[in-house]
């Protein structure tokens, strides 16, 4: 893969066999962050999970405290009393029934988190071929399936993530954007690195967190001493 100038620039100040404690890391990112935009901070962590097993898989979410840095559209299904209530609390878009061929026939997609009251999870699943492989599916355990829709909206603006293992027993989330300050981005990687290790599986031996890399959207990665945050 051909790489360009800036990228091969700010490689070089990485030493890619080394493990880097936090501060020094998120440090080494910012300076690796030389596009033309704003770019968005990933952290990439791979688990000592095997997701294939029911008791070791990991979903969840958890409110960073200085936010993403991106404005997320939420798209909120439910009826009467709760719909007024999700229009009430900022809801991008708030509906039931009438959505499904919009989203289903038109491919209409322009939000980024999905929350449903419990009573419409049965017209929800039906576009679950839809929204299920695009990571949009609400769930319980992302807080995203619930009565509280003010709570959910305002957590969800606030910076809320949803964490969750890959096929590959990865788990990729943002967590800012390279203007932040290093305080910042530290403060909302100390908050991820808390609620995963807590919501280890009891049924992983071993080491839990193999490796943690932090990574600019075009720029290299920068690996970060996995025995440090256990």
């Amino acid at each position: 893969m051909k790489r360009g100038k800036k990228y091969l620039e700010a490689a070089k100040a990485v030493n890619k066999g080394q493990l880097y404690d936090t501060e020094e890391a998120i440090s080494l990112v910012k300076k690796a962050a030389v596009a033309k935009f704003d770019e968005t901070i990933e952290c990439h962590i791979r688990t000592g999970c095997d997701g294939r097993h029911a008791d070791q898989q990991i979903r969840g979410a958890v409110v960073l405290p200085h936010g993403t840095g991106k404005t997320v559209r939420v798209l909120v299904f439910a009826r009467d009393a709760k719909a007024d209530e999700a229009t009430a609390a900022g809801a991008d878009f708030v509906g039931a029934e009438e959505l499904i061929p919009r989203i289903q026939n038109e491919g209409w997609l322009d939000f980024d988190v999905v929350v449903a009251t419990p009573d419409m999870m049965g017209v929800v699943g039906r576009l679950g071929r839809v929204l299920g492989p695009k990571g949009l599916m609400p769930n319980p355990k992302a807080g995203t399936v619930t009565m509280d829709v003010t709570k959910a909206i305002n957590d969800i603006k606030a910076g809320k993530i949803e964490y969750r293992l890959d096929k590959t027993n990865i788990i990729h989330v943002p967590i800012g954007k390279a203007s932040f300050t290093e305080e910042q981005l530290s403060d909302n990687f100390q908050t991820l690195m808390g609620a995963i290790i807590k919501a280890r599986p009891a049924a992983v031996k071993g080491q839990f967190l193999k490796s943690v890399v932090i990574t600019p959207t075009m720029g290299p990665g920068v690996k970060i001493n996995p025995i440090k945050l256990a």
